[in-house]
């Protein structure tokens, strides 16, 4: 037999055969009809702009402009998991805790404490692979002022978002903003977008949670033709999340989910004061995500390494004897400028995103240095020397002397001491 004629399906347009197969090759197709759309039972159609599914349309353009692949997450360390300085800290305000969440907070009655928490099992961040948030513990707040304020940001380089292809002048380009919340005192909070280069802009939005109920936030963010923003390594938008402040900041004239001129008095509308009325109030978050679209995707979750990569480029821990639990320590390779004076080289592993400034501990003994077969002790501060984006050395004097002109090693001494490098925005 030369051909096999197949018999098209008879639901479509006429009734004769339709596609003739030929064993040496090829098809011959006659009175082929063609359909803009196939309806698939009761809740799928298939169509040449994509796959319909109960009304929700499967299209790239449709689950996030485009862009489903590659790197997507514009926030660094957003699954918390990332905190070289300290997992706990009392008191302090700045970059304390988790990598690249800059907390801050005045006319406390109590200082708050941050640290790095822990997603607990059979929660829905848990199944879907977080284990680390970012938290603070309220102090004892006796009394609500005006200037009351606590709040967690991240600062995106200016250059990641200029060239993250957000058409960030336009209102009909969007970024999705996205992340896990939970605190044990169930109100509205309120976050906000902060741009900086030129005329700051602020865009406000707000949630509510229950007590104690992980619930994920969604924010569609639309550009705004005001918005600037350079293509450099500065601070190019700030995400702020606002678990109080007090009326110095806030206004009930502030509008909602709009782009404004940014004013310090109308940050967002004025707060609840419950959360930060209450002693040990916790508020916790994790899964944070930041990408170019108007849809929020699953989270990109990096290994570790790629994400600890990522925060050596504003952040790099040479070592902490505490943290490492190793009283030997290595603190690094140098030479004797003289008996008493030492130069001690630190490689960064990767390129920071500026000439960073020394961030160390120091005391009585915490570090001691060894040449030749003695020792002594660091006599006063590191000074920072020849610093660039890649390297820099670190000058000392010493408590006593060793051999000038000689190589020396030195390392961590005590439980307080910790060294690292700062290029933070």
């Amino acid at each position: 037999m030369s051909t096999l004629k197949v018999n098209k399906l008879r639901d479509t347009a006429g009734s004769a055969d339709a596609i003739t197969l030929d064993p040496n090759g090829g098809a011959v197709l006659a009175g082929v009809t063609t359909v803009t759309s196939v309806k698939v039972g009761a809740a799928v159609t298939i169509s040449e702009s994509g796959i319909e599914a109960t009304g929700v349309g499967i299209t790239c353009a449709n689950i996030n402009g485009g862009q489903i692949g590659g790197r997507r997450n514009l926030i660094i360390n957003g699954d918390m998991q990332i905190a070289q300085r300290a997992t706990s800290v009392t008191g302090s305000n700045g970059y304390v805790t988790c990598d690249r969440f800059n907390t801050d907070y005045g006319g406390e009655n109590e200082a708050p404490t941050y640290e790095q928490g822990t997603v607990a099992s059979g929660t829905t961040p848990y199944t879907e692979g977080f284990r680390k948030t970012w938290k603070v513990t309220n102090g004892d707040q006796t009394s609500v002022d005006a200037g009351d304020y606590i709040f967690a940001r991240q600062k995106i380089e200016a250059q990641d978002l200029a060239r993250s292809g957000w058409n960030y002048t336009s209102s009909s380009s969007f970024i999705t903003l996205s992340f896990w919340v939970k605190s044990s005192v169930a109100q509205t909070f309120y976050g906000r977008l902060e741009s900086v280069d030129g005329t700051s802009y602020n865009y406000p939005y707000s949630y509510a949670v229950s007590a104690d109920t992980w619930t994920k936030v969604v924010k569609t963010i639309p550009g705004n033709s005001n918005l600037q923003i350079d293509n450099d390594n500065g601070s190019g938008m700030e995400f702020h999340w606002q678990i109080f402040r007090g009326t110095s900041f806030t206004s009930s004239d502030v509008n909602l989910n709009t782009w404004a001129t940014y004013a310090s008095a109308q940050r967002t509308p004025d707060a609840t004061s419950t959360w930060w009325e209450t002693n040990d109030a916790t508020w916790e978050m994790t899964g944070v995500q930041v990408e170019v679209g108007s849809q929020a995707t699953a989270f990109e979750h990096r290994s570790f390494g790629q994400e600890l990569s990522l925060c050596h480029r504003y952040y790099y821990l040479v070592g902490s004897q505490a943290r490492d639990g190793n009283p030997s320590y290595s603190l690094g390779l140098g030479a004797l400028n003289t008996d008493t004076s030492a130069f001690i080289h630190f490689p960064f592993p990767t390129e920071m995103r500026a000439t960073p400034t020394l961030d160390h501990t120091n005391g009585a003994d915490y570090y001691r240095f060894f040449n030749n077969g003695g020792g002594a002790n660091l006599d006063g501060a590191f000074t920072i020397w020849n610093a660039t984006r890649v390297q820099s050395f670190a000058s000392c004097s010493l408590d006593s002397n060793l051999t000038g002109g000689g190589a020396v090693f030195g390392n961590f001494n005590d439980n307080s001491a910790q060294l690292g490098f700062t290029a933070e925005l």
